[in-house]
Formats: structure tokens, sequence, C-alpha cells
């Protein structure tokens, strides 16, 4: 089997104690592909879903990462720490903490729909041109724009109220860019008490969850067993959140090479690709790439075109 072989999504469980980057790194090695590229930050001490995008798929890292994605988090109340998950040093204490499940039912359920966060100090944000966490290593602080994301939905797992420091254990789904640390300080903030992420697992980045992952040792094993590729999810495929139109032949012809297509959409595909980021396929369904609608000119204009 040849490296040409390998193209599309690979998804990956990480494993704790790597960074996102040394997972692409693992698996640069173990397929010798270097062009290989993640699909979303994870911190060292997360574990979870995290797609690689592989080949010519790394194009549409960008729409990828656009995907809501869902994690499993343990929120602990009681104290703070200088990084908000548990692993930081100790800032805050309370003195004791009661709360009741009335309380802490109300209080994330109200974190549902639009809100907005202040991006912590130990997070990848560039302010000046420094990334937040390399001024806060420096025992810099600076100040932050609060940034609006969404959370779409939060269950709560489990409870244990009469801890020390309690501890609730949610599912959330939410838009990217938003910090489950963050929101856990928050929702301890909104409850009266300090609090930090004490865990988190993401379990899912668009529609690709746990079942479809494959851990390092698993990719290891599926390449020497020479099915790796059959475990490649179709590019594409992460793209059904967005709108899609079906050319003909002579649209595919000028498409394929990178043109603009003049392009009639029906009521129903007007409604769905206006102004929109698009993708665009083949008489015989093959993936073209991805266009943009221009209502104006009422042409597709190329943005990334697979030929």
């Amino acid at each position: 089997m040849t490296k040409e072989t390998f193209e599309g999504i690979l998804p990956v469980w990480k494993p704790k104690g790597f960074t996102s980057h040394d997972v692409v790194a693992k698996v640069r090695g173990i397929l010798r592909i270097k062009r290989i590229g993640h699909t979303g930050t994870l911190d060292p001490q997360v574990t979870g879903v995290l797609p690689l995008c592989i080949g010519r798929a790394t194009r549409l890292v960008e729409y990828i990462q656009e995907l809501p994605k869902a994690y499993e988090a343990t929120l602990k109340i009681g104290f703070a720490t200088d990084t908000e998950d548990a692993g930081g040093e100790v800032i805050e204490r309370a003195d004791e903490v009661r709360l009741t499940q009335i309380q802490v039912e109300d209080v994330i359920s109200s974190f549902v729909g639009e809100i907005e966060q202040v991006p912590p100090m130990y997070s990848a944000v560039k302010v000046d041109g420094k990334r937040l966490y390399e001024l806060a290593r420096q025992g810099l602080e600076v100040e932050r724009k609060a940034r609006k994301v969404t959370i779409y939905k939060i269950d709560i797992l489990q409870m244990d109220l009469d801890l020390p420091c309690p501890e609730i254990r949610f599912h959330v789904q939410c838009s990217k860019g938003t910090y489950i640390r963050t929101l856990c300080v928050d929702m301890g903030k909104k409850l009266g008490y300090p609090a930090v992420m004490s865990d988190l697992v993401r379990t899912s980045t668009g529609s690709i969850g746990p079942e479809q992952c494959l851990t390092l040792e698993q990719i290891e094993q599926e390449l020497l067993q020479g099915t790796l590729a059959q475990k490649l999810i179709p590019a594409q495929r992460a793209l059904a959140h967005l709108p899609s139109v079906n050319l003909n032949e002579e649209q595919t012809r000028r498409a394929l090479l990178g043109q603009k297509i003049l392009f009639t959409p029906s009521e129903e595909q007007l409604l769905a690709i206006q102004d929109q980021i698009i993708t665009a396929y083949s008489p015989n369904a093959q993936f073209i790439g991805i266009f943009q609608w221009d209502s104006g000119s009422a042409e597709l204009r190329p943005v990334k075109v697979f030929s």
C-alpha cells in the first residue's frame, strides 16, 4: 500500500498527555506522510475525538473546524486556579459549599443559547501578536475581549453535591471557540463559588464520534493489516453541514478548470445557498469542491477545487 492511498479524514481518539500537534507528529511518523493537519486543538490533559485531515483533505481543515463540538465535562466547585482547570495553582478557596439540585439545574440551564466568554489567560488566543499562554507563563495578565459563543444543549449526567468540593458532570454541545474551562468557572460564579473544570472529554466533532475513532495503537495495527484506508472518512462527508448543488457536465468541466460558473438555482436552493459557501458535485456524484455563490452575478466562484 502506498502513501498516496491515504486521503480523507482519520478520526483519532487523542490520549491524555499529548498535545494535538503531538498526535499529528505521531501519525505523520506512522504513515510517513507530511501532509496531515488537525481540526481543533485539545489541551494535553483532554482526551477524545480529534479528526485529522490527510492529503488533499488538509485543504478543508478550516471548514471542519467550524463544526459544532460536544464534550463531557466535570465541574468542581469550591476552589479556583490560575489555569481554570484542576491542574493549575489554587488562587481562591471557599470555606464551605452548600448547593441544592434545583440551584444547580437552574444555573446550568441558564447557559444555553448565545453567551459571552472572556478567553482564559492559558489559551492560544493572540493579543498584540503574542499567545496568551506565553504571557501567562511570564506572570502577566492582560485585558481580553469577550467573545460570543453558542451553547446548543447541556445535559447534567451526575451530581455529587455532598462532597466537600461538589462535582457536576455534564454533556455540552457548543459552537467552535467555546472554552469549557471558562464555562465551568462562569457556572461557579453564577452559583456563588469559585470553580474549575476537573475533567474533559471531547465526544464529537460534527457527526464524528468515539465509535469511529482509532487510538494511535489501532492506527499502527490497521496499517500493518492493510485496512487503514477503509477507516478514513471521505472529506466531503464532513462537509454535510454546507449546502450542496449538482452541476451538469459543462458546468463540471468549467469548475474543474477553476472557472466561474453561471448557475441558476431553484427557489429551494436559493434559500439554502444565498451568499454562502457551498459544495458542488458532478453528474456522477463526484465531489468537485467548495464554491461561493454570488447572487449579484448569478455565478458560482471557485474557492477550493478538487480535480
